[in-house]
């Protein structure tokens, strides 16, 4: 699905050296180069706080405990996603209410989210799933509405830019409260480890945030706040920073791969392909060659002749790697189950799990490989 040995073959030297100068200075935690990814990230984001963490989940769950809420607090956020997003809420004692998603973005359904709101709902967590920009000019509107908090889950959509109503354009992961992700090797700017990051423009929130990571400290052995440990180590962050002035690269190279697929796949009666529409276009489904606002974490297909399951075997069987995100949603799943569910209310849900296919998607694809791809999975789909 990731060819990651190949992308590392590209940057070998800088990478290597990095490490090295790491080992060198034997500066594994909270070294420079945890300083400098840091500052490059921020340069990069446009955000005025960058605060490096363990891992993606690690970054959500600081995240919302840097918010202060209390046990019993609503956080709406998704059906359709990884459970991680799910599982920090549940962790800290507060309620997850998961909601619906729209049948061509896989991202949070606007009406959904307006009728989920209750007295006590404090927080929505928008998914830029796949890499595509969730609505964000509807998720903060209906925020200032209502007085919540806004936290970005931007794992899959690092570097994809929202281009809001007026025509503005920003990094997602910068335009709620706070943004969190993950640097898992096969995400768009993966280290070769664990990692992850907080993102805010909201000074206070990133001093909590800054103490929250060092087990509450801000001076060694005096805790101010309940803490957890959870650090960026040196050597990815040297990796990171070897990485991140690649990541435009990256996204495009992406971006060539899908409108390849999509090409060759237009024709094909039982297949729908992703869409890039995220906002104030509605009538841009096309990946045209300015569009940066999916970055294709993903490239996900909607088998709509029912051969999904066996197409999904095939392709093993071809040697083309695939996987089914996600199997099994979220309100369905055991640690999640709730009485408030209604399975009326997740009817995209519902259908997508029988439906999506991710087919290889990352930096390294050459067009022998993609036709090969399509050629495999057009003449199973169409037999």
């Amino acid at each position: 699905m990731v060819d990651l040995q190949g992308q590392y073959a590209k940057i070998k030297e800088t990478v290597d050296a990095s490490i090295e100068e790491v080992l060198n200075s034997s500066a594994y935690i909270n070294g420079p180069y945890v300083h400098e990814f840091q500052a490059a990230l921020e340069d990069y984001l446009n955000v005025k706080h960058v605060i490096p963490c363990a891992n993606g989940t690690d970054a959500l769950q600081i995240a919302v405990m840097g918010l202060g809420l209390e046990q019993g607090d609503e956080v709406i956020t998704v059906d359709f996603t990884f459970a991680a997003t799910v599982e920090v809420i549940a962790l800290l004692k507060l309620t997850p209410v998961l909601i619906d998603i729209e049948p061509d973005t896989f991202n949070i359904n606007i009406d959904a989210l307006k009728k989920a709101i209750t007295p006590k709902t404090k927080a929505i967590v928008p998914v830029h799933l796949f890499g595509l920009c969730a609505n964000m000019d509807a998720v903060v509107e209906i925020a200032k509405e209502h007085h919540l908090w806004v936290i970005e889950d931007t794992a899959h959509a690092i570097g994809a830019n929202y281009t809001f109503k007026d025509g503005k354009k920003q990094k997602v992961g910068t335009i709620g409260d706070v943004g969190t992700t993950s640097f898992f090797p096969s995400k768009n700017l993966g280290c070769y480890g664990d990692g992850g990051a907080i993102f805010t423009n909201n000074d206070e929130l990133a001093h909590t945030i800054r103490g929250i990571v060092n087990h509450g400290m801000y001076k060694r052995y005096y805790h101010d706040v309940v803490g957890v440990n959870s650090r960026l180590d040196s050597i990815q962050a040297a990796v990171l920073k070897a990485k991140l002035s690649h990541l435009d690269t990256y996204c495009n190279a992406r971006r060539d791969a899908a409108r390849y697929y999509n090409k060759n796949f237009a024709e094909n009666p039982h297949i729908i392909t992703p869409t890039t529409r995220s906002n104030a276009t509605p009538n841009c489904g096309q990946i045209c060659a300015t569009c940066d606002c999916h970055v294709f974490h993903q490239y996900t297909l909607k088998i709509t002749n029912g051969k999904r399951d066996a197409l999904h075997q095939y392709l093993l069987e071809q040697g083309i790697p695939n996987a089914i995100y996600y199997p099994v949603q979220l309100h369905q799943q055991k640690a999640y189950q709730d009485d408030r569910y209604r399975e009326e209310d997740f009817k995209v849900t519902n259908k997508l799990v029988e439906m999506v296919i991710s087919l290889p998607m990352h930096t390294e694809l050459d067009e022998d490989q993609l036709t090969f791809i399509t050629k495999k999975v057009n003449d199973f789909v169409l037999k």
